[in-house]
């Protein structure tokens, strides 16, 4: 199995990208840096195409599994994503594109321009309705906008370190100087607190809506702060995945919290 490429985590809530930037440059570049991303704009129509150049990047660079596939076992990823979330890939109005990539990191994202894409090994801890939770997560961001602000702070904060001085930069200058490097700050934009929580709800809501149990998303983060006990204490890759997410077992709770409140309800 091939290493994703991608070294973002799951769910993240501090975006962190523009103080590790610019703790590299001194401050007369800092000062042209600012200058540089105060007159930089980006459009919607910019958002779209670098979220599309991004995921053909990631697509491209990460094994892929598909319904076709001669490998029995990625045939078979592919082939349960398509059972769990293909009937949802036009739901609440989203145009949405998936695929498994086949790779050891547990993990998952989804992109402004609807493309969401579920790691294998993220696959081969999580039930069913587990995961459909962590992709209602997911596209939560998506729907929400979460999504599309990050790109855009992230688009903005990168034109402000190498465009440091400069106002003729673009969006498409971004890409093309470093595609891999921007497709994997991108797809792994990270979000406040706040927004987690707003796109734990939505999952909620769209489980509860496609007459699922929402206790599945709860368990899916138990899972998670299983992972974090298990790593915490390491070095390893594992360690710093979870170091920077919001507490799954606290996130799991309010989830349940919310069950029995709406239990009360009925």
């Amino acid at each position: 199995m091939k290493k994703v490429l991608l070294s973002a985590c799951l769910v993240c809530f501090a975006i962190g990208t523009a103080n590790a930037q610019f703790g590299k440059l001194n401050p007369k570049k800092i000062e042209a840096g600012l200058k540089a991303a105060s007159a930089f704009t980006v459009s919607d129509e910019d958002i779209a195409q670098s979220a599309a150049a991004s995921v053909k990047w990631m697509d491209e660079n990460n094994p892929v599994c598909s319904v076709k596939d001669k490998d029995p076992k990625k045939k078979a990823y592919a082939e349960r994503l398509e059972r769990i979330f293909g009937p949802y890939k036009n739901y609440d109005g989203l145009n949405l594109n998936y695929k498994v990539y086949y790779v050891t990191d547990v993990n998952a994202f989804a992109c402004p321009d609807g493309s969401v894409r579920v790691f294998s090994s993220l696959m081969d801890i999580m039930t069913d309705d587990e995961l459909l939770g962590i992709i209602g997560h997911e596209i939560g961001h998506v729907k929400l906008e979460h999504s599309k602000k990050a790109y855009r702070q992230t688009l903005i904060t990168e034109a402000a370190v190498q465009f440091a001085g400069s106002t003729q930069g673009t969006v498409g200058d971004l890409m093309k100087s470093n595609l891999g490097g921007m497709a994997e700050k991108l797809t792994g934009a990270q979000f406040s607190q706040s927004q987690e929580s707003d796109s734990d709800d939505y999952s909620y809501k769209f489980l509860v809506a496609n007459g699922k149990n929402p206790q599945a998303l709860a368990d899916g983060f138990k899972k998670f702060a299983d992972m974090e006990k298990e790593y915490g204490a390491d070095k390893s890759m594992g360690s710093k995945m979870f170091s920077s997410h919001p507490d799954s077992e606290k996130r799991a709770k309010r989830v349940e919290e919310k069950i029995k409140k709406d239990a009360k309800k009925k």
